[in-house]
């Protein structure tokens, strides 16, 4: 019986159930093969990662286009039964209207979710004031109600990953962008017990994201406990495939040697996870 592939509106219906209740692993994918495995696994969503795709390009994270991000979100979309949620970094644009225009366009390719940032990327001014960060949020969430979606909207608060780590301030924001319209909240950065709790706290009952991007003690089971509904890991994945590459390739290249490939998947394991695709 041939298998029958979910729609958007499957997909997005199914994305705001996970944000109910409960806490669920959303990992970041940077390509067709990844994504794919990953649901191979049972994750239920995936997300993608801006740093991942564009490393894969051989660019720094952040210079990818708008058009090339919106293709690989297509693809994405495209690529597996699961829902798709969006790194959209800031919109693509630094004010309103042009963040509405990227938004609706994003929307279009499918996607079940999409988060907006409130960095700049200017290291002179690297958050976006109070003010205008609100007005972007709202100007997202405006268009994705134009569009009749169903596609959820991620508040993004940069302040610990750009040399801002105030947690007030971040608490403040997240607060204010939940009131604009997000119906998600994701502070990337904030480690601690107290400071995720206090994020949860804050912006109940609307749902929060927590990246974990590096080894820690938190484990799933203890962030639920904080009442954190979705995880995340950025670029991690990503990083950790560049990582076994980089030092199998530096092996040959310096030590002329062949010893790197230690934990290598078999090709015939992953032929078995793509056949038939």
């Amino acid at each position: 019986m041939p298998h029958t592939r979910p729609s958007i509106a499957d997909k997005r219906r199914a994305f705001l159930r996970l944000h109910q209740h409960g806490c669920f692993v959303i990992p970041n994918p940077w390509d067709v093969g990844s994504a794919r495995y990953l649901q191979s696994l049972g994750f239920k969503a995936l997300a993608t990662t801006s740093s991942g795709f564009a490393w894969s390009h051989g660019h720094r994270d952040g210079g990818m286009s708008r058009d090339r991000v919106l293709d690989h979100l297509t693809e994405m979309v495209e690529a597996t039964d699961l829902p798709i949620n969006a790194d959209f970094e800031h919109g693509f644009a630094p004010d309103a209207a042009g963040v509405a225009e990227s938004v609706r366009l994003a929307v279009e390719t499918g996607v079940a979710g999409l988060s907006i940032e409130d960095s700049t990327g200017q290291a002179v001014k690297p958050l976006f004031d109070v003010d205008t960060a609100i007005e972007r949020i709202r100007a997202a969430k405006r268009a994705i109600d134009k569009a009749g979606a169903d596609t959820m909207l991620i508040g993004r608060a940069e302040g610990f990953l750009v040399g801002q780590p105030d947690i007030e301030q971040i608490i403040a924001r997240l607060k204010a962008y939940a009131n604009a319209g997000a119906d998600c909240l994701y502070a990337p950065g904030i480690s601690s017990v107290e400071h995720i709790s206090a994020v949860v706290a804050a912006v109940a009952p609307k749902p929060v994201n927590l990246l974990v991007g590096f080894n820690a003690d938190l484990t799933v089971a203890k962030i639920a406990a904080l009442g954190v509904r979705r995880v995340s890991v950025g670029g991690a994945l990503a990083r950790a495939a560049w990582g076994g590459f980089m030092r199998a390739a530096k092996l040959i290249i310096e030590e002329g040697e062949f010893d790197g490939f230690e934990g290598a998947a078999q090709g015939s394991a992953l032929n078995t996870i793509f056949r038939g695709d």
